[in-house]
């Protein structure tokens, strides 16, 4: 038996798929937070809750790492850790500097804290030569605006260290530019009470449907398990609306997807205990990086992969970060394809009606998860205001896309928001 310390985490699936894959290896964890609230007012409905499976629940200062690197040495000392790890963004570059000050098993500090900095992603990567929009970061808006209309409009105007989608923005014109900075500024602390850069990165927009690569690295491999779709909505927002693993691609277009994201993980270094999600759009020029996370995929696409394959991404991130070859044989599950869509509310208001009950049981579905009559709706910004999800699976083929959208759409039918 193994023991893990986890350095908080989200508190949507990955919440609970972690635990329950560490539980299942036959490990345990110790956990770490700073605000201990944070999770107890997100407990999940219906379940046991996630950290009661922990052998510790610590309190402490996560966000300074002054204060941090003494505490998880004074815990080592104590309890004797054998990997660490988190699911949640914002904490990555903590735990690769806690992997390393404790000689544990992970990836470097730099090439975590790279991969998480948009900014710094785009540099390494352009280093490289790895295929990337244009683009340019500033904190000043003289310089913002020259840099805008030298790249051309539209164009993708993002915060370097926000997730979910936050703040990123379409924008065709100075006006809309003015817009989107002058919103990005005023959220200088994310939600984990962090202090944001001030920096504003804008990208040539590009054209063409976004995938991801799922992969895992251990012992300076990086292995691929496969590719998955993505549909985006919410303009000017770039809001995730779906996914399906596999995705429906030409043997080249995967080919060449897998073979971006590679170059991209090589480049920046992300070769050794790391699950990889990297975001690559097919243009008309060829794949380029959007973006690439040193963390198993959200939105449930990890469930996606095993339905499919067998695969356990969760069970795959506790393996290498405890230094084990993870296991990545498939099994034949009998699903061909297996998709997610996701209710995004496009109004502000108060949820008064979304009935379930024609979903949950119909053909193909694995999960129904909804919202309960009296929440109130946010109008979607980013990957955060979702109602609920559908997720499905296709025996036959890759027909498990058009399953959920036509399930979804009789879902957004009976909903009512007032």
């Amino acid at each position: 038996m193994a023991h893990l310390l986890m350095v908080e985490s989200w508190v949507g699936s990955m919440s609970r798929l972690l635990p329950r894959a560490i539980g299942e290896g036959g490990h345990t964890f110790t956990f770490l937070t700073r605000d201990l609230h944070h999770y107890l007012r997100s407990a999940p409905e219906g379940t046991a809750h996630p950290l009661l499976g922990a052998r510790n629940v610590i309190t402490a200062e996560t966000n300074d790492l002054d204060t941090l690197l003494p505490e998880a040495e004074r815990l080592h000392a104590a309890l004797r850790f054998d990997g660490v790890l988190t699911s949640c963004d914002y904490y990555l570059p903590a735990v690769a500097r806690i992997a390393d000050r404790l000689a544990l098993p992970g990836p470097g500090p730099e090439a975590v804290g790279n991969a998480c900095r948009k900014d710094a992603t785009r540099r390494v990567l352009a280093e490289a030569a790895v295929a990337g929009p244009r683009f340019a970061l500033h904190e000043e808006w003289a310089d913002l605006a020259r840099s805008a209309r030298e790249i051309g409009y539209p164009l993708v105007v993002k915060p370097v260290d926000l997730c979910a989608g936050m703040y990123v923005r379409r924008v065709d014109d100075e006006r809309q530019l003015a817009d989107a900075v002058r919103a990005m500024a005023g959220f200088p602390v994310n939600a984990r009470g962090q202090r944001r850069s001030p920096a504003v990165l804008l990208e040539e927009l590009m054209d063409g449907p976004e995938v991801s690569v799922e992969t895992v690295s251990h012992a300076g491999m990086v292995h691929v398990v496969g590719v998955t779709d993505k549909s985006v909505g919410g303009a000017p927002a770039f809001i995730e609306t779906g996914h399906m693993f596999p995705a429906d691609l030409t043997p080249a277009d995967t080919e060449a997807a897998e073979q971006t994201a590679l170059s991209a993980l090589k480049a920046l270094g992300l070769t050794e205990g790391v699950v990889a999600h990297t975001e690559i759009k097919l243009t008309s020029a060829g794949p380029r990086v959007v973006e690439v996370n040193p963390r198993p995929a959200g939105n449930r696409i990890t469930e996606l992969v095993r339905h499919v394959t067998g695969v356990d991404l969760a069970a795959a991130f506790v393996d290498v970060a405890l230094g084990r070859a993870p296991d990545l044989r498939r099994t034949e599950t009998g699903v061909r394809s297996a998709a997610i869509g996701f209710l995004v509310p496009e109004r502000a208001g108060t949820l008064e009606a979304l009935d379930g009950n024609g979903v949950r049981g119909a053909d193909g579905v694995l999960e129904v998860e909804l919202a309960e009559p009296g929440r109130t709706v946010k109008a979607a910004g980013s990957n955060n205001e979702y109602l609920g999800h559908v997720m499905t699976a296709d025996t036959g083929g890759p027909g498990a896309r058009a399953r959920v959208e036509e399930l979804l759409s009789g879902l957004r039918a009976g909903l009512v928001v007032r």
